[in-house]
């Protein structure tokens, strides 16, 4: 009886040995075949094209090909679904933007659970948005814009680019902590927003980084303000909303990659490292300078906490200013 418990436990700690090092050698050896990064984009956007210049780079300084495989529809959450349904051992990732993984959850029904179905590979970079008016607004400052507004309820109008996504949702947070009613205008995507506004068809708009550098460069949109904590070295000279009397206002388009729950920690934690390294790189940096992104990488053990308070911030707004999508 005793040498048959003996022999048992013996063979049961050599399997649990011989396990422990087969996963430690393929942690090891990661990648070693490509790995497929889905973008739940389309082909030429900015995400895409983010993910692409970060793939390149890992694709060269790992060794293997890291593909892109565009999964695009649903505000993103089609692409969410493959890479929850995917095998957890390090090879599907996702290049992820907050109004999916943090904004979607409280306005889709989704077909996979958000707070359990993805391990974080962590923050990778974030692009600002700023509140721009057309060049010929008499408006000056944020104060100017408060002002008007509360004189006038109501009549002040904005573009919305889309219901509920990350720059309605910025445009809801602002109006709801000037406490002013500004009347939502509706364009199908950011550039007819955009031009809208350059047209004066409506007063107002809160745009991605990545896609109003051209006008507000060569003038044909005034910004405000950025909604980045501190100021952002693509427009020094546009003050942040907390500078202007909002110290509670902050709104970035963060890009995040994900991978699906229960990837190996080391992984994650490998290539958030170089995910990192590539973001440091000379001649990927100039290339998100003419992207408009601004990288901003956090070690893996931060994503929880981050998406459990993006996850919060946006649920709390959706639900007080009712925010639906039709």
């Amino acid at each position: 009886m005793f040498k048959r418990r003996s022999f048992g436990v013996t063979v049961l700690g050599l399997v649990a040995g011989l396990t422990r090092a087969g996963n430690a050698a393929a942690q090891e050896s990661w990648p070693a075949r490509p790995v497929t990064v889905v973008v739940p984009w389309g082909p030429g956007g900015s995400t895409d094209t983010f993910a692409r210049l970060l793939a390149a780079r890992l694709a060269a300084d790992l060794g293997k090909p890291f593909p892109i495989d565009n999964r695009f529809g649903a505000n993103g959450t089609i692409g969410f679904a493959s890479v929850a349904r995917a095998r957890p051992d390090g090879y599907t990732v996702m290049v992820a933007t907050v109004s999916t993984y943090a904004m979607a959850p409280h306005l889709l029904q989704l077909p996979y659970d958000n707070a359990t179905a993805f391990s974080g590979v962590g923050q990778l970079a974030q692009m600002p948005m700023f509140m721009v008016v057309p060049r010929s607004s008499p408006i000056r400052t944020l104060a100017d814009y408060v002002a008007q507004a509360k004189r006038n309820p109501g009549r002040e109008t904005y573009a919305n680019s889309g219901a509920g996504s990350s720059t309605h949702l910025a445009t809801e947070l602002f109006l709801q902590q000037a406490g002013i009613q500004v009347t939502e205008v509706g364009y199908r995507g950011g550039g007819p927003a955009t031009q809208a506004v350059i047209n004066g068809e409506a007063g107002m708009v809160f745009v991605v980084s990545s896609g109003v550098m051209p006008f507000l460069q060569s003038g044909g949109l005034r910004a405000l303000a950025v909604t980045t904590r501190e100021r952002t070295p693509l427009a020094p000279e546009v003050p942040t909303f907390a500078e202007l009397g909002f110290p509670e206002y902050e709104v970035v388009e963060d890009l995040a990659m994900l991978a699906p729950a229960g990837t190996p920690v080391p992984t994650l934690e490998r290539l958030n490292a170089a995910c990192a390294a590539a973001m440091q790189a000379p001649d990927v940096a100039e290339r998100l300078t003419a992207l408009a992104v601004t990288p901003k990488v956090r070690p893996a053990s931060e994503w929880p906490a981050y998406l459990a308070a993006e996850n919060a911030k946006w649920r709390d707004l959706i639900r007080s200013r009712e925010i639906r999508i039709q």
